[in-house]
């Protein structure tokens, strides 16, 4: 009876192991350089569009519960840029971002819902806590996640194995909701900022 009693116990306990093996951490600190976000400022007189390449966080995923996803991405507020110098100096001097003094954007994810699975992988909306120039607001983005199991080492051209996770998000925000001269320059910056990323993160095999 203890016999059959421990082996019970035992493959409990490698069921559990193999179940918590599942859930895997991806490294968006991409060595090639490729992640970046990009953005794009709509207003009257003037369309701005940008991009920022400092793109580092970790994200924990697991395919068989993908609405337990959590984790953060960052992005170096230094990193953005745009095509005209003097505007790059302006965005990133302390009168809007202040990169000095606030040098990450970063966003937390909290919690997942509406997840659906598609063509293109699994769509939530998935919500957290988005941090710009110091300030911190709850929002709600959509998100689409490609899990892309034993594709590391095609991305690395066989240097790594392992498995990728791409997150692509589309979003908006407002300036002035996050202390980006608020109500100031509105014909030539836009108030509402859109936002667009696809991402990828590499979980490397033990």
């Amino acid at each position: 009876m203890r016999k059959v009693t421990a082996t019970i116990i035992t493959l409990a306990l490698l069921s559990a192991a193999s179940l918590q093996a599942e859930s895997k951490t991806f490294d968006f600190d991409d060595p090639k350089g490729v992640n970046s976000i990009s953005f794009t400022l709509d207003a009257p007189l003037e369309q701005i569009n940008g991009s920022g390449k400092g793109v580092t966080g970790k994200v924990t995923f697991d395919p068989d519960a993908p609405e337990t996803t959590s984790g953060k991405i960052v992005i170096t507020t230094g990193s953005l840029t745009v095509t005209n110098d003097t505007m790059r100096d302006h965005m990133l001097g302390d009168g809007w971002l202040d990169a000095e003094s606030h040098p990450e954007i970063t966003f937390v994810a909290k919690s997942m819902s509406k997840v659906e699975t598609t063509e293109k992988g699994i769509s939530a909306h998935l919500a957290g806590s988005f941090t710009l120039k110091g300030v911190t607001k709850e929002i709600v983005v959509p998100v689409t996640l490609t899990y892309l199991p034993d594709m590391l080492s095609a991305r690395t051209n066989g240097k790594a194995k392992g498995d990728l996770l791409v997150i692509r998000s589309n979003f908006t925000i407002n300036r002035s909701d996050y202390g980006i001269k608020p109500g100031q320059s509105t014909d030539k910056v836009a108030e509402v900022i859109e936002l667009r990323l696809a991402i990828a993160g590499a979980a490397p095999d033990a």
